[in-house]
C-alpha cells in the first residue's frame, strides 16, 4: 500500500508541473505532440483490441504463473486468474493506442517488446504495423500461451513470440534481428535488469530509434534507472510522460534535452 501511495503522490506532483505543447521548442518534438500524442481519433482495431480486453476482464481462468520480474504490486501468488493479470499486468487502453499511432508515425521494421503479459499493448503495435514483425518475449510459459490465443483470436500473424528469461532470449534474440527500429521494455521493473537490456539494445539502435521504458516512477530503484538511461551519451533527448518514458537517439537535438509532458 505505501508504494502505490507513493506513486500517487509522484503522479499529482507530475500532473501539477508536466508541460504541453506550449512548452517545447524543438519542432520535432512539437510535431510528436501535435500529430501522435494530441491525436484522438479511434479506428476501429481499437474496438476490437478492447473488445478482447473487455472478455478477458470477465474470464474466470486461471493459471499457474511464474514471475521473473520484480513481481506484482497486486498479485503475489502462484496462481493467478486471467482477469487479474489483464487488470494488473496490462497497460492501459491509452497506452497502447499511443503506441499505434507511434508505430504508424515512425513506421519501424523490427520491434521488439519485452514482457508480452496477455499481449494488449503486443496487439496494438501488430495492428500498426502488419508488414512488420513483432518480437515479444515473455518470461512465463503459461501466460506467453494464453496470449498466443488472444493473437489468434485478433487473426494477428506478424507476431513472433519468444519464451524464456529476458537475460538468456534478448541476446539470442538481438544476434536475430538486423537492428532495433522500436523497442519497448516492459519487464522486471528493478535497475539493475533493465540498464542491462537497454545497455544491449545499444548495440542494435540507430539514430531513427524510440526506445519506451515501462514504470519509470514505479519505485526510487526504476527513476534511478531511468536517470542513468537520460545521461547516457547516446540519448539525445527522452519524454517522461510519467507511467511510460520515450527514449531519442536523433542527432539534430544538438543539446541533450528531457521534456515531462502531460498525457
Amino acid at each position: 500500500m505505501g508504494l502505490q501511495w507513493e506513486l500517487a503522490k509522484k503522479y499529482l506532483r507530475y500532473r501539477l508541473s508536466a508541460g504541453n505543447r506550449h512548452d517545447v521548442h524543438s519542432p520535432f518534438v512539437f510535431d510528436l505532440v501535435e500529430k501522435v500524442l494530441r491525436d484522438s481519433k479511434k479506428p476501429p482495431v481499437f474496438r476490437e483490441i478492447e473488445q478482447l480486453r473487455k472478455s478477458l476482464l470477465h474470464s474466470n481462468e486461471t493459471l499457474q504463473v511464474t514471475d521473473l520480474g520484480a513481481g506484482s504490486l497486486m498479485n503475489a501468488g502462484r496462481e493467478r486468474k486471467v482477469r487479474d493479470i489483464t487488470r494488473h499486468a496490462a497497460k492501459p487502453a491509452k497506452f497502447g493506442q499511443l503506441f499505434y499511432r507511434l508505430i504508424q508515425y515512425f513506421q519501424p521494421e523490427y520491434l521488439v517488446e519485452l514482457g508480452t503479459s496477455m499481449g494488449m499493448s503486443t496487439s496494438y503495435m501488430a495492428k500498426a504495423a502488419p508488414d512488420a514483425t513483432i518480437h515479444t518475449i515473455e518470461g512465463c510459459p503459461n501466460i506467453a500461451a494464453r496470449a498466443g490465443r488472444n493473437f489468434e483470436s485478433l487473426h494477428l500473424s506478424n507476431i513472433r513470440q519468444h519464451t524464456g528469461n529476458f537475460d538468456t532470449v534478448l541476446p539470442s534474440l538481438l544476434k536475430e534481428v538486423p537492428r532495433l527500429d522500436y523497442v519497448y521494455i516492459d519487464g522486471n521493473h528493478r535497475s539493475a535488469p533493465t540498464l542491462s537490456y537497454f545497455e544491449q539494445c545499444l548495440e542494435k539502435v540507430h539514430d531513427d530509434s524510440l526506445l519506451i521504458f515501462d514504470d519509470i516512477h514505479w519505485t526510487p530503484d526504476m527513476e534511478s534507472a531511468w536517470h542513468t538511461i537520460q545521461e547516457h551519451p547516446r540519448v539525445t533527448f527522452t519524454i517522461d510522460l510519467f507511467f511510460i518514458g520515450l527514449v531519442f537517439f536523433r542527432p539534430e537535438m544538438k543539446i541533450k534535452q528531457h521534456f515531462v509532458l502531460k498525457y
